[in-house]
């Protein structure tokens, strides 16, 4: 593991997100009400359909990762915070594929409705050795949340949809929807949003 994330057993930074008031399927998909802004990252494009499933969506060989998207969408957003060097991320106990320390404490887990995730603390940066941190290198799904500590936004990416969302400042959503390479588009979380089936 890297020593750039520390597992943290304390998950008091993690409150403004367990013990909120906002809808299960909206919180894990948008985080926390209160921003000014909220933006979708589509992994890959919207349904054009009913009905549509993502495997019926054909991707270019070099379409970037999910990982790699949320990558580009964080190096943004590091711009937008007072605290990169301080940030939080938590990952989903049932993400296939991840390998989490020996020393997580089953009992001392950010906890929400249907979901339960290991909670680490360190600078934004580590989000770069991701796959080498919690995939021994091999590919891997990005963070369910990451927020800085001064949570002047909230990244959320759970793992049904194929978007993540964002609530922030309106430059930061301004400045992820001018970024070339990536699709991010504003977004209404009390609305429903594109989902394949």
């Amino acid at each position: 593991m890297s020593v750039l994330l520390q597992y943290t057993a304390d998950t008091s930074a993690a409150r403004w997100i367990s013990e909120s008031l906002v809808p299960f399927d909206r919180l894990v998909t948008f985080g926390p009400d209160g921003f000014p802004a909220y933006a979708r990252l589509r992994y890959i494009p919207d349904p054009t359909h009913k009905g549509q499933a993502e495997s019926d969506h054909e991707l270019p060989e070099d379409h970037p990762s999910d990982l790699e998207q949320a990558r580009r969408a964080l190096r943004v957003l590091a711009q937008h915070t007072d605290s990169p060097r301080h940030c939080f991320f938590c990952i989903w106990e049932g993400e296939g594929g991840i390998s989490l320390p020996p020393e997580l404490d089953q009992h001392r887990l950010v906890d929400l409705l249907h979901r339960r995730y290991a909670l680490f603390e360190g600078p934004l940066d580590a989000i770069e050795t991701w796959e080498d941190d919690f995939g021994q290198g091999h590919p891997t799904a990005p963070p369910a949340f990451v927020w800085p500590a001064d949570r002047r936004w909230c990244f959320a990416s759970d793992v049904d949809p194929h978007w993540a969302g964002i609530g922030a400042s309106s430059a930061a959503v301004a400045a992820l929807e001018e970024e070339p390479g990536l699709d991010v588009v504003g977004a209404d979380p009390q609305r429903p949003q594109p989902l394949y089936y």
